[in-house]
């Protein structure tokens, strides 16, 4: 689904993994107090996160259902949090977005044409499928990393390997792409090479700005740079800063750990 010789899944596969994750995010944020706190999202409850992704579900959505090929005017994330939904129908609300979105990109058609955010896509279809679907997964994971620190432990529910490589590749070659010029900085530079499964990237960090590829520029990382490699599954945890390394049993660090570092702390997803 990208242009950077990343195969991606395709559009049905995307919506399938959303329609679960959301149905997951729902049934693990049901046993919890709204005031949980939701350690991956410092500062956020339970009702913080519910409020965020079923504002994000209907965003999506009305680019999607409107065809609008224009930005929309959207709400701050303060606003978004203050929004005035009672406690007791939270879950029935995000539950009724979730659906929503799901509806309107199942019907939509492969002519779409709307606005995006990110560099990629084969379509417009394919791109809010692809974005909803990680979003959703992302905050799925949240809630149970929440339970868990609630005192509610339990695995997480699996992420399919081909779904967590697309992720990472999103995350590096789109949402880094997009934010190169304020991007993670290193003086002297660094290179990070990540290798999840089969897939490679590589990132390289200067005093001015990040950039990011596909593929090695060697069989190993160089002097001082970094090589971060395992199953896909958790490079998109660590990555997408959900676990850190030390959580992670089949993550291989080699080189300098500062330069891994330094990604995590400049690539973060934010709401703006």
């Amino acid at each position: 689904m990208t242009t950077t010789g990343f195969p991606g899944l395709a559009t049905g596969a995307y919506l399938q993994q959303l329609r679960a994750e959301g149905e997951r995010l729902a049934a693990s944020a049901a046993v919890l107090d709204l005031d949980a706190a939701v350690p991956a999202c410092p500062r956020w409850t339970i009702r913080d996160l519910l409020r965020h992704i079923g504002y994000v579900h209907r965003w999506a959505a009305r680019y999607v259902a409107g065809q609008h090929t224009q930005v929309l005017p959207r709400l701050d994330e303060a606003v978004i949090l203050r929004q005035d939904i009672p406690d007791d129908g939270l879950l029935d609300w995000f539950r009724a977005g979730h659906a929503a979105l799901v509806q309107t990109l199942d019907a939509a058609g492969p002519g779409l044409v709307c606005w995006t955010f990110l560099p990629g896509a084969v379509s417009p279809l394919a791109f809010w499928a692809r974005r909803q679907a990680h979003e959703t997964t992302m905050h799925r994971v949240d809630v149970q990393l929440a339970a868990a620190a609630a005192g509610r432990p339990g695995p997480l529910d699996p992420i399919p390997a081909e779904l967590a490589a697309d992720g990472v590749d999103e995350l590096l070659m789109g949402f880094a792409r997009r934010n190169a010029e304020r991007g993670p900085l290193a003086d002297p530079p660094r290179s990070l090479f990540v290798a999840a499964d089969s897939y490679r990237w590589t990132a390289r960090m200067g005093a001015g700005r990040a950039e990011v590829g596909e593929g090695w520029t060697g069989p190993a990382a160089g002097p001082g740079d970094c090589t971060v490699a395992g199953p896909a599954a958790e490079l998109y945890l660590l990555l997408w800063n959900r676990r850190d390394p030390a959580d992670l049993p089949g993550l291989h660090l080699a080189g300098d750990p500062e330069a891994l570092r330094r990604w995590r702390r400049g690539v973060r997803v934010t709401w703006r």
